[in-house]
C-alpha cells in the first residue's frame, strides 16, 4: 500500500490518510458587528470541496482567540458562541465525508490589524476597524507598521486563558484536532525568538524564559482538550537569520519539551518573523527540519512547503522524514489532489457517491 494512504492514529483518533490540508487564511469573514469573525458560505464551500476531494485531515485556517488576535480585520475567530455554531456546519459536513476536522488557533501579536493581501496587506488603523497590536516587546514588524504595545504579565496570563477558552469552543464546535499556532512571527513565535523578544523579565532572555509563554499556552489548552484527542503545535523551525534569531537547534530542543507537555505532533514550517530573511525556497525545502525533529526527538511530525507531486509526498513518508504531509497552495489549485494521488500511487481514498463517474 502507498504510505500516503495508510491511516494514521494519534491517541484514539484515526485519520484515514496522510494527505492533510494546511491552515490557510481566507480573509473572508465580516469585519465587525454580530457576525465578525464568523465562518460563512465561502468558508463552508472552501473546506467542503477539499473534504469531498479525499483530504484526510483539514486544519481550518488560523482562527483568532480574541478580536485583537486576528491577523487581518477579515479573519475568523473563535471567541464567541455565534462563531462556534457556524463552525458546526463545517465540521458536520467534513465528518460526513470521512475527513477529520481540525482547527488552528492563534494570536497575531505585532502582525495583527492588517488588510487583506489582495488589498496590499498593510496595517490598518481605527478608521478601518483596526486596533493597536500587542507583542512581547515594543518592536515593529517592519517599516510602516505600528510599534506594538508591550504585554504586561497580567495580559500574558489573560491571553493564555483565551487560548484555553478557544480550545473549549473548538471542541464544542465539533473539531477533533486542535493546533496551536506558534509559527510565522505571530504572538507565540514572537516570544520564542530573540529577534522579536527583547524582554528582561521571566518571559525574555534565556531559552527557558522565551519558551515559557508557549508552554503555558500548551498546558492550558491540554488541560481542557480531551485526553483522547490529539494536540498539534505549528512552529517556524528557523527565522532564517544569520544571528539573533530562532534556529533549527532551538526547534529540536523545544520539540522535546512540547512532547513532555502533551503535544502529539509538530507541524514544521519556517520563517515569517523577520522581513528581510533570506529563504532558499524550493521543492520540499522545509522537509529536512521536520525530518530532524522526528529523528532526534521521536515526536511525530508533518512536513510542509512546496510539496506538490504525489511521488514527492510518497517519498517523504516512505523515507521516514515525516508522518504526514500538509498541502497548502496545491490544494487551492486542486481540491481533489488526494484522488489524483491515489490513482497515481495505487492507494485508496473515499469518493462521494455523486462523484463516482470521475474515478
Amino acid at each position: 500500500m502507498s504510505a500516503l494512504f495508510e491511516p494514521y492514529t494519534l491517541r484514539s483518533l484515526t485519520i484515514p490518510n496522510r494527505v492533510w490540508m494546511a491552515p490557510m487564511c481566507q480573509y473572508s469573514a465580516e469585519v465587525f458587528g454580530p457576525n465578525a469573525g464568523v465562518a460563512n458560505d465561502w468558508h463552508f464551500t472552501h473546506y467542503a470541496a477539499r473534504a469531498a476531494g479525499g483530504t484526510g485531515l483539514i486544519l481550518v485556517e488560523a482562527t483568532a482567540v480574541a478580536p485583537e488576535g486576528r491577523i487581518s480585520t477579515h479573519d475568523l475567530g473563535i471567541w464567541n458562541d455565534t462563531q462556534v455554531e457556524a463552525f458546526r456546519r463545517i465540521t458536520r459536513f467534513l465528518t460526513s465525508q470521512g475527513t477529520v476536522p481540525g482547527i488552528q488557533i492563534g494570536h497575531a501579536g505585532r502582525k495583527a490589524s492588517t488588510d487583506r493581501p489582495w488589498k496590499g496587506g498593510g496595517p490598518v488603523g481605527p478608521d478601518a476597524h483596526g486596533w493597536q497590536p500587542l507583542a512581547p516587546s515594543p518592536v515593529a514588524f517592519d517599516e510602516g507598521h505600528p510599534v506594538p504595545d508591550e504585554l504586561t504579565t497580567l495580559q500574558i496570563a489573560e491571553i493564555t486563558g483565551m487560548f484555553a477558552d478557544a480550545a473549549r469552543r473548538a471542541l464544542d464546535a465539533g473539531f477533533k484536532v486542535l493546533e496551536v499556532h506558534g509559527a510565522h512571527g505571530y504572538l507565540i513565535g514572537e516570544f520564542l525568538s530573540p529577534h522579536s523578544n527583547h524582554r528582561t523579565d521571566e518571559y525574555g532572555g534565556t531559552f527557558e524564559n522565551r519558551t515559557r509563554f508557549a508552554l503555558e499556552v500548551v498546558d492550558a489548552v491540554r488541560a481542557v482538550w480531551p485526553e483522547e484527542l490529539p494536540l498539534f503545535f505549528r512552529i517556524s523551525a528557523t527565522d532564517w537569520l544569520d544571528e539573533n534569531g530562532w534556529t533549527a537547534d532551538d526547534t529540536v530542543r523545544f520539540a522535546a519539551l512540547l512532547k513532555e507537555h502533551g503535544v502529539d505532533l509538530l507541524d514544521v514550517s519556517s520563517g515569517g518573523n523577520a522581513v528581510r530573511a533570506r529563504i532558499p525556497v524550493g521543492p520540499g525545502y522545509q522537509v529536512p527540519f521536520a525530518a530532524r525533529v522526528k529523528a532526534e526527538t521521536g515526536l511525530p511530525v508533518a512536513a510542509v512547503g512546496l510539496i506538490t507531486e504525489p511521488s514527492q509526498a510518497e517519498k517523504v513518508l516512505s523515507d521516514g522524514e515525516a508522518d504526514a504531509v500538509l498541502l497548502g497552495r496545491e490544494l487551492l489549485r486542486n481540491p481533489s489532489w488526494a484522488r489524483r494521488a491515489a490513482r497515481e500511487l495505487g492507494g485508496e481514498v473515499r469518493v462521494p457517491d455523486q462523484y463516482h463517474r470521475s474515478v
